[in-house]
C-alpha cells in the first residue's frame, strides 16, 4: 500500500483551521479550474462525522465519481474521510 504524507503549517487557531478543512464550499472554491462539483449526500458548508459526500469530478483528463463518508471526528484535532465508492480500490485521508 503507498502512503502519502502532506504536513501544511498554519499561523491560525486549530478550531478556525479545522473548520476550514471539512468545508466543502471552501474546497468547491478551491477545484474550480477542475469544474469538480459535489452531487450527492453532503453538498454544502461543514461535513459531519457519518455524513458522505459523492464528487463529480476531472483529473488529469480522466472523469470520476467518488464517494467519501466521514469515519472519525475528533473536534478540534482531526477527522478521516474513506473513500467508500470510486476509482481507487482504498482511499482513507486523514485531515
Amino acid at each position: 500500500m503507498e502512503l502519502i504524507v502532506l504536513t501544511t503549517h498554519i499561523k491560525a487557531p486549530v478550531e478556525k483551521c479545522f473548520d476550514l478543512s471539512r468545508n466543502i464550499d471552501l474546497h468547491l472554491d478551491s477545484m474550480h479550474r477542475s469544474k469538480e462539483k459535489a452531487i450527492d449526500g453532503k453538498t454544502a458548508g461543514l461535513i459531519e462525522m457519518g455524513e458522505s459526500v459523492t464528487w463529480l469530478a476531472k483529473h488529469f483528463g480522466i472523469s470520476f465519481r467518488m464517494t467519501s463518508q466521514i469515519t472519525l471526528m475528533e473536534k478540534p484535532l482531526r477527522f478521516i474521510d474513506e473513500m467508500t465508492n470510486g476509482p481507487f480500490k482504498s482511499l482513507k485521508h486523514l485531515h
